[in-house]
């Protein structure tokens, strides 16, 4: 059985590696794929090598560099030891892009019935916007921002109406983007930079500011213009990771004004469950699965571009040069 991976060569090279598939070790579970999903911003980042030497990105990306993180199939053989699973069972996992790939049993997630495989490879990006929602530390009623419209901004804008915002104001350059906002929760979208949007925003809020700005572009120099729309002691989450964080810059007034300004990495939810940390990762993957049964979350009217995988270099020119009409980007694998 011959195992298809998409990989990156180099910058900007992208190729399609065949290979032996791998059989499960000890506590694995073999995945066939069904769907993938690029995760933009990220898979962007790596392809074009747009990230500063001596960051974690330069650190981390080697090449060849085998790509993707959010992958669905399901169980075709089972490792030594593996209990609680069987053939055929439907399966999330932070797999790569790839149609066959072991995983451990303990990273795997059970898709539950009513969410589909175009649905389930989401789970990845759940996870990592349900931990920056958790790390913003939002409040019933709040006035929310979300500054920037890509897959995890309008996930954002969704936990943010789960989890109770008085207001969802959205600002985004992109039209369409706006739009599914608008469909998802918005409450107000805003057709322009971060740069320009303070006087919008003062006014939504009766000159309070936002509670709390969810910075989700990842471009470096949002960061000073989205700190002047957080109201004194309110909270900056910074979800967007840039490639070169040596770019971004403070306002002169953070300090005085005591603005918390707060990271969130997919790497900060603990593996286990804690009486401290109550959410590791296997229960923040079940609620994002959850969630979606539920249709408390709608990604399905997100995804917009549908690819085999020997079209991979079209699918990322594509997000190359078309923001504006692309959203939710997957890999149909079987």
């Amino acid at each position: 059985m011959i195992r298809r991976s998409i990989v990156f060569t180099g910058a900007n090279k992208i190729e399609i590696l065949e290979e032996p598939a791998p059989s499960p070790a000890a506590g694995e579970l073999l995945i066939e794929t069904s769907r993938t999903l690029i995760s933009t911003g990220t898979e962007l980042i790596c392809l074009t090598r747009n990230f500063s030497p001596g960051t974690h990105w330069d650190a981390w990306v080697k090449y060849p560099f085998r790509t993707g993180y959010l992958n669905c199939g399901r169980v075709t053989a089972i490792g030594e030891g593996v209990e609680g699973w069987s053939i055929g069972d439907c399966v999330a996992s932070r797999a790569r892009h790839t149609s066959h790939a072991t995983v451990l049993a303990s990273d795997a997630v059970r898709v539950p019935d009513g969410v589909s495989d175009d649905e389930a490879c989401w789970m990845g990006l759940g996870k990592i916007t349900q931990i920056g929602v958790r790390s913003a530390e939002q409040k019933l009623g709040d006035d929310v921002v979300i500054i920037g419209l890509g897959l995890i901004g309008q996930l954002a804008l969704q936990y943010a109406k789960v989890n109770g915002a008085g207001s969802i104001i959205a600002i985004d350059t992109a039209v369409k983007r706006l739009e599914m906002a608008s469909a998802h929760g918005a409450t107000h979208t805003l057709n322009m930079s971060a740069a320009d949007a303070l006087p919008q925003i003062k006014e939504l809020t009766h000159d309070r500011r936002a509670d709390v700005v969810y910075e989700v572009t990842g471009h470096p120099s949002v960061l000073a213009t989205a700190l002047p729309l957080v109201r004194s002691f309110g909270t900056l989450l910074l979800l967007g990771d840039t490639g070169t964080p040596n770019a971004q810059g403070l306002t002169h007034d953070v300090v005085v004004r005591g603005v918390n300004i707060v990271g969130a990495h997919d790497t900060h939810s603990p593996p286990q469950w804690a009486q401290d940390r109550p959410w590791p990762t296997p229960r923040i993957n079940e609620l994002f699965l959850t969630y979606l049964a539920r249709g408390q979350i709608r990604v399905k009217d997100l995804i917009t571009h549908r690819f085999r995988a020997e079209a991979a270099r079209e699918a990322y020119e594509l997000l190359q040069r078309d923001r504006q009409s692309t959203m939710g980007v997957l890999f149909e694998w079987k």
